[in-house]
């Protein structure tokens, strides 16, 4: 049987304006144990910002988190799949631009998030990645 993206994406994704900034975001990511958040404008989604982004964008560049916002450093070339998509097409899309979450977008609405956790939990549930994605968060 053919799996889809909407079988098993997180759904209703955290997002934030363009000119949310980074300290917020990254306090945001803490509360609800998350490493991604989609960017949007005016409800159309302008890219994806990672716990690394914060990292290597702001920290390890030297600016100024309180005067930084997620539009200087999310990444805004995106590559999305639709609910509909396969699971072997997010893989795919994965594997070919070295991703490790791809936006979910139904239209032009993001619906989701798929992680590379997700797909492993799906296809082998007992592989060693599985078992890091399921496991609890360490606090």
């Amino acid at each position: 049987m053919t799996q889809r993206v909407r079988d098993v994406m997180t759904p209703a994704p955290v997002a934030v304006g363009t000119l949310t900034g980074v300290c917020e975001v990254a306090q945001r990511m803490r509360d609800e144990d998350i490493g991604a958040v989609l960017v949007t404008e005016r409800d159309e989604l302008r890219g994806l910002v990672t716990d690394r982004d914060l990292t290597v964008r702001v920290l390890a560049e030297g600016r100024e988190p309180l005067h930084t916002t997620v539009r200087e450093v999310c990444s805004p070339h995106l590559v999305t799949v639709s609910p509909d998509d396969t699971t072997d097409r997010a893989a795919d899309l994965m594997r070919r631009h070295a991703l490790r979450r791809l936006p979910v977008v139904d239209g032009t609405e993001a619906v989701g998030v798929v992680a590379l956790g997700d797909l492993a939990v799906e296809r082998a549930p007992g592989s060693p990645l599985s078992a890091i994605s399921t496991a609890a968060a360490n606090t």
